[in-house]
Formats: structure tokens, sequence, C-alpha cells
């Protein structure tokens, strides 16, 4: 499997639990599972849960949804190895991983809390972070001269 495909497909399943928190906060997805913890209600409620007036979780229903379609694009073979899609993973993937340590910090310095859903998100966009240092330099290496 390439790169961007498991990129795009860690992005798919972040995509669909950002979906189901935000459903969750506008009243359409019913409990919240959280694992009995009650930090998830805690911290979606929290006015970290929102910024600039739109939902986190929208923010990140989007965000995930196209690192999903430009890694899966990316993933075809007449681009699996054109460097655009990875500059362009990158543009969508850097700011992400800037805006969850702020969640983080709101999450865990000031509110004193803690959300399992959060923390997948978390860890998921630190391991996309690392993973677009990799792509990028794999796209930017000099090809190796022919025998």
């Amino acid at each position: 499997m390439s790169l961007r495909k498991f990129i795009a497909i860690v992005a798919l399943i972040n995509a669909l639990v950002a979906t189901y928190l935000h459903l969750w906060k506008i009243g359409l997805a019913g409990s919240l599972a959280c694992g009995g913890t009650g930090g998830c209600e805690y911290i979606q409620g929290s006015r970290y849960g929102w910024f600039l007036g739109v939902d986190v979780a929208l923010i990140g229903a989007v965000g995930y949804t196209l690192i999903f379609v430009v890694a899966t694009v990316g993933s075809l073979t007449q681009f699996e190895d054109e460097a655009w899609p990875a500059r362009a993973l990158q543009l969508l993937v850097f700011p992400a991983f800037l805006f969850t340590l702020r969640l983080k910090y709101a999450e865990f310095i000031i509110l004193k809390g803690f959300c399992p859903w959060c923390a997948v998100s978390a860890v998921s966009i630190t391991v996309l972070t690392a993973l677009m240092f990799v792509e990028w330099k794999r796209v930017t290496a000099a090809p190796s001269p022919a025998p």
C-alpha cells in the first residue's frame, strides 16, 4: 500500500469520527459514546468546541474529507510520483496539526478534561504530519541515475 493510500484511509476514518461528533452536537446522533468518562460532552460543549462560530467537529470533518480526496487522487497511477499532491496535503495537514495543538492545550491545560474521540484525531493528525515529511522527501528526492 502506498503512503498516500494509507493517508487516505486515516483521513476517511477521522472524517467519519468528526462527522459523528458534529451530528451529535447538532442533535442528530443521539447520545455520545465516550467510554463513560463524560469528557466528550464537556469538551465538545465548551467554548473551545467552536472556532469563529463554527463547530470544531465540522471543521475537522471538512478538513479530513479534503485530505482524503487529495490523498486518493494523488494515489492514482498518473499522479503517484507527482509533487503537487504532497504539497496540497502539506497545506491541509500542517495547519490542522497546529490547530490541534491549540485544541489539545485547551482540553488538557485550560479545561482539564479528556475526550477520547479528540485524542484519536490528535494522534491521527500527528501521524499524518510525520507522514507528510516522509512523502515530501520521497517526491522531491533526486531520481537515481539510470544504470
